[in-house]
């Protein structure tokens, strides 16, 4: 999509950074940003605006969407003073908060609950988002482009699975930078050099990343290619998915992640 609408972004920071860059990739004309903090001022640029302070946005501004990117925990202060932008599509990316929760401080506004995450920042995110009941066909639609211009996009009818979205894909990067992080380790452990455990390390998952992206296979054909019977990878495989080590953990991080999800609505 090209020529997008005047847009107004409450929050700058690493997430709505990564969507306003996106945006300006796609012909961003006019954006104003919400964002107190200095470093929020690298973002302006033509035709963006950044303000500290909703109080100071012009006069006759009326911006089409209204994208809520700040942390949760602040948005019983962000939200309540973008009630006035009535005729906007608001598209929420804050973890946790319902649209029965936004709609106490918005009212009758179209809004859109998204869940993105941080590979945004290299347009391979995934984006999974649901609608409030009343969403037009053209809100839909921008909202569509506006989510899709950081990755993939996809979108459910259950807003409950918001919550496992979160815990699965929002926080999914961290585990994969956390198996980075002790892959390396383990090759310090054994002696292997800094520089190379930490090549050893970053390469194997991005390597291992864009094998995944190139191939028709599932994730589980592609392991057991690498494994051999009877070899070194079938033996840690062993360890690693013995019941009580990864499938186990896993499945309690998911389940962790998934209810401070549904804590943060309140």
């Amino acid at each position: 999509m090209s020529g997008l609408p005047p847009l107004l972004l409450i929050g700058g920071g690493r997430m709505g950074g990564a969507m306003l860059a996106g945006w300006r990739e796609r012909g961003l004309s006019e954006a104003i940003v919400i964002d107190p903090s200095p470093a929020a001022a690298s973002l302006a640029g033509p035709g963006v605006t950044v303000l500290p302070s909703t109080h100071e946005i012009p006069e006759g501004f009326s911006p089409e969407a209204v994208i809520l990117a700040v942390k949760p925990q602040s948005a019983a202060e962000a939200v309540p003073p973008c009630a006035r932008f009535s005729d906007a599509v608001f598209i929420s990316i804050m973890a946790g908060k319902t649209i029965a929760a936004l709609s106490s401080w918005l009212g009758s506004a179209a809004i859109i609950r998204a869940m993105p995450n941080t590979p945004a920042a290299v347009r391979q995110g995934i984006t999974v988002a649901v609608s409030s009941p009343g969403i037009t066909a053209a809100q839909h639609s921008l909202a569509d482009s506006l989510l899709a211009a950081t990755g993939h996009i996809a979108w459910v009818a259950n807003e409950a699975l918001l919550d496992p979205v979160t815990a699965i894909s929002g926080g999914g990067p961290a585990y994969l930078f956390l198996l980075t992080e002790l892959m390396e380790q383990a090759a310090l452990d054994y002696g292997i050099a800094p520089d190379l455990a930490r090549l050893m390390a970053r390469q194997t998952i991005i390597g291992s990343a864009a094998l995944l992206a190139a191939s028709d296979e599932d994730a589980a054909a592609l392991r057991i290619a690498v494994t051999s019977p009877k070899g070194t990878t079938e033996r840690a495989l062993a360890v690693l998915r013995a019941p009580d080590a990864w499938p186990a953990s896993f499945a309690a991080a998911i389940e962790a992640a998934t209810k401070r999800s549904q804590e943060l609505s309140d």
